[in-house]
């Protein structure tokens, strides 16, 4: 029977409209239309319900058609599925074994089967065209992909759209899924992810949801990412546009599966594309990292020596560069510090939370300069890893000249310690302090008159007066003025 299923879609795809239009009389169905819409209901009827007669009433149109024409040779058969054939459904495997069978005709037979059973498109042209590519995702791993990026074409002049898609798993697809193991409950590493984006083909494509997205599977509705909310007054919020997981409303066996997507017309054109995926976590990413991405000392030191080597056309010299040891995204000590390949500073950040943050929210945008930081542009500073584990005690270093560095400890602790010395009243030093003001000084001598330049000449215009004030006043002595020290405590300065 899927012999026969198959050799009745490669004689319906080469009908001309009479024979398509016997065809579908013949069933009772609308022979109106045009071309590629007659073609689209004759595989759809010999898809989903090719009796014996329909297969005799092909067969007959078929060879009344190339009787007529002795001169032209009728297509040999089809050859039978490879096992190794796209994860599509089993339709569309065979349609890939009649297009290699057929190289001389020039259509793309199983782009054109997926398109009309999927209701995803239109007759595509006999001139190949690029094949829009969406971005490599760093926290999902490829393993097959099961429907290439095919454009959602509108059907007609509404707004809401539907587009479905019918295809089933392979056994060894399915034991993938149930065999592996549970990010969280109910949720598999090993999943099968719905991804929309632009039909662009001028380079790959990052995920962008049409308005108004809805995704069935089966009968049930999936949960597509909401809006993040915005703070900002007259911002839009934004909508992350991340893949699909599918897995959990899926048949996990033979069984065929039904996609539906529902999109806004809106006049922007956009293709969707299933794959089977791995779901990667932040610290697989980042035990990846530690394995291929870590730069050797020597060549961060050779980058810092051409960061300071001397420019003949400019007239400032550098003689270090400082490197702080605190991560930018969290102000903590960097534990693993890591900058991309293509930010121009010395700089790192931890990339452990950068990645933790991106698995959050993928962002992939350097927290010091605010460039892009893909995860395959990402590298650890094997010198700076070194230097974390020789300098425990400082928050910052500085690059020197020759490649060396130095703590910035030395400096800070310098301007924190107190310019004047503070004695504790009781002491044998303010005692001592005390005598000495009082004008006797070690070995009984008088000491020295002690100016004092911090006053300024009207300071001290102004005391000589005071002084004068004093000695004509017969009333008495004048109060004492209170110390201006604090409670226990003298200044030795």
């Amino acid at each position: 029977m899927a012999a026969e299923l198959v050799e009745a879609k490669n004689m319906v795809m080469s009908f001309r409209v009479s024979d398509l239009q016997m065809l579908l009389g013949f069933v009772g169905r609308s022979k109106s239309g045009l071309k590629h819409e007659l073609v689209t209901r004759a595989l759809q009827l010999v898809q989903f319900d090719c009796s014996p007669e329909v297969f005799k009433k092909i067969k007959e149109l078929y060879e009344t058609r190339y009787n007529k024409k002795g001169s032209e040779v009728a297509p040999p058969p089809p050859a039978p599925p490879r096992a190794e054939a796209l994860p599509l459904h089993s339709s569309y495997e065979r349609g890939g074994a009649v297009a290699r069978s057929l190289p001389a005709a020039g259509i793309d037979y199983p782009a054109l089967y997926g398109k009309y059973l999927n209701g995803l498109g239109r007759l595509p042209p006999k001139v190949a065209k690029p094949e829009v590519r969406l971005v490599k995702l760093p926290f999902y791993t490829t393993l097959d992909e099961l429907l290439k990026p095919t454009e959602l074409v509108p059907q007609n002049n509404e707004k809401l759209q539907e587009s479905p898609c019918i295809f089933a798993l392979t056994p060894r697809q399915v034991e993938l899924i149930r065999n592996s193991r549970e990010l969280q409950p109910g949720v598999k590493s090993v999943q099968v992810v719905l991804r929309i984006c632009y039909t662009d083909t001028s380079s790959p494509q990052e995920d962008q949801y049409p308005p108004n997205i809805a995704v069935k599977v089966n009968h049930s509705y999936c949960s597509v990412p909401g809006y993040y909310p915005s703070n900002k007054p007259g911002v839009e919020p934004k909508r992350p546009c991340r893949p699909i997981n599918l897995t959990h409303l899926m048949y996990l066996s033979a069984a065929t599966n039904r996609i539906t997507v529902t999109w806004g017309n809106y006049g922007k054109s956009y293709s969707v594309g299933l794959y089977l995926v791995r779901q990667m976590t932040s610290a697989e990413l980042l035990q990846r990292l530690k394995t291929i991405g870590i730069k050797h000392p020597e060549l961060c030191k050779a980058l810092v020596k051409e960061k300071l080597r001397l420019d003949p056309d400019s007239e400032i010299a550098t003689t270090g560069v400082r490197v702080s040891l605190i991560c930018p995204l969290v102000k903590m000590r960097l534990s693993v510090p890591c900058r991309a390949e293509t930010c121009a500073h010395l700089q790192c950040f931890d990339a452990v939370f950068y990645l933790q943050m991106n698995e959050k929210k993928p962002t992939w945008m350097c927290p010091v300069c605010d460039k892009p930081a893909p995860y395959d542009q990402l590298i650890i500073d094997g010198l700076l890893s070194k230097i974390l584990t020789e300098c425990e005690d400082a928050d910052e270093i500085e690059y020197l000249v020759d490649g060396s560095w130095c703590p910035i400890r030395a400096e800070k602790e310098r301007s924190c310690s107190p310019q004047c010395p503070i004695l504790v009243l009781g002491s044998s030093e303010v005692n001592g302090l005390l005598a000495t003001a009082n004008g006797t000084g070690e070995n009984g001598k008088a000491p020295a008159d002690v100016v004092d330049l911090t006053l300024d000449s009207s300071s001290s215009e102004e005391d000589e007066e005071e002084d004068e004030e004093e000695e004509d006043d017969d009333e008495g002595p004048q109060p004492k003025r209170r110390c201006s020290y604090e409670k226990g405590l003298v200044s030795a300065c």
